[in-house]
């Protein structure tokens, strides 16, 4: 994928300019074996925090996608939840020389663009939300109406949940991560993750069968 810098978006390193490009979608990149070892992603805040412009974007690529999609599950909106990945890799330049002495990059950068999508959503109450029906995630595949059907059906009720049950679905199903990892993340408990994520199967099912 080709990324753009963003306009009016800059951090620097020392003394190089960093352009931070926009997220546009949910990709892969950051799913699966890049995600799973913390080891590699320490290797990158350790280089980062020495000042290599190439970790920092190294670290864009394989992380911005994970991040938007919170983001975006967690705001409703496309611009919002660019906009937190955005300020999240400037969090990551102003915060170079602490890097370092993260334990796990991983958590760290989900739990500061949570905290950013957060602010964002308290910010913009009063604009209506977008929905998630253009989360690439639940896109079904245009030559089966069926599914198509069904897959917008399951954005709508989705996006009946509360962010925070939201949140919860997005980093279990499309994160593919333990309830251990999402509290981590989120800052919570490991029972408060389990908790919301049950409560938020468990009005998905009362929303699929009919009661309000």
């Amino acid at each position: 994928m080709t990324r753009s810098p963003a306009p009016g978006v800059l951090s620097t390193m020392g003394a190089m300019p960093l352009a931070i490009p926009a997220a546009s979608n949910v990709g892969t990149d950051a799913r699966g074996g890049a995600w799973a070892e913390a080891g590699p992603w320490r290797e990158l805040f350790s280089r980062i925090a020495a000042g290599e412009v190439e970790a920092l974007a190294r670290l864009y690529d394989l992380a911005a996608d994970r991040l938007f999609g919170l983001a975006l599950w967690r705001t409703g909106s496309r611009d919002d939840a660019a906009d937190v990945v955005q300020e999240t890799f400037v969090r990551v330049a102003e915060q170079r020389a602490r890097l370092d002495r993260v334990r796990d990059p991983r958590w760290w950068l989900l739990a500061v663009a949570h905290r950013l999508a957060i602010d964002h959503a308290r910010r913009r109450q009063q604009r209506p939300a977008e929905g998630l029906e253009a989360c690439a995630e639940l896109v079904a595949p245009q030559a089966d109406q069926a599914l198509a059907v069904d897959a917008a059906r399951v954005c709508e009720l989705l996006w009946r949940l509360p962010a925070k049950q939201r949140a919860v679905i997005y980093l279990r199903h499309f994160g593919e991560m333990t309830f251990a990892e999402i509290g981590n993340s989120l800052g919570i408990p490991l029972f408060t993750a389990a908790s919301r994520y049950r409560l938020a199967l468990a009005r998905l099912r009362q929303l699929v069968g009919g009661a309000t």
